[in-house]
């Protein structure tokens, strides 16, 4: 795909202005409440470090390794925990932040996971919804934007190990 020409889908400055607004959202819904954002790694580590500066309340960030993907365009139909959350979130306002949601299995995965270690409370936040493509029956409480069934790279999502660190979200053409 290397060889193929990028179609940017989302600017950087669209991503910059929408993080800014949702960043607000959940600074004014967590304003008295003991927040831990939990980021989803790989894929989100670059929307988290944008999303939490955007987040104006006290809050504590702790990350989770899971396993979906692998190298594939496709998920491979379950979940497993790589690496797990390194904090006793018990009593925290958990919101479980992740670059996409596809099928939602990854995210419905990880709900349940965080409710079974004590969360006061579970909100989800991504950067990208596919909601063409779920196979479970989950919404991101706080979403950036919606994307059509389209294979995206860049900001975070990388294709193998590569374009992470591109600043848009691009497919090729």
């Amino acid at each position: 795909m290397e060889d193929k020409e990028r179609k940017i889908l989302i600017t950087e400055e669209e991503i910059r202005e929408k993080v800014k607004e949702v960043g607000a959202h959940i600074s004014k819904d967590y304003e008295d409440k003991k927040l831990y954002v939990l980021s989803l790694l790989r894929g989100s580590f670059i929307f988290t470090a944008d999303l939490v500066r955007a987040i104006d309340v006290n809050t504590t960030i702790g990350f989770m390794t899971t396993s979906s993907y692998g190298h594939s365009e496709t998920t491979q139909g379950s979940c497993q925990v790589v690496n797990d959350v390194p904090d006793n979130i018990e009593g925290y306002d958990v919101l479980i932040v992740d670059d996409i949601v596809d099928t939602g299995i990854t995210m419905d995965f990880v709900v349940n996971y965080v409710k079974e270690k004590g969360a006061r409370s579970v909100k989800t936040c991504t950067l990208l919804d596919k909601p063409s493509r779920r196979t479970v029956d989950i919404k991101p409480d706080y979403c950036c934007f919606e994307i059509e069934d389209v294979f995206v790279v860049g900001y975070g999502l990388n294709y193998g190990d590569h374009y992470r660190n591109v600043p848009y979200v691009f497919n090729w053409k």
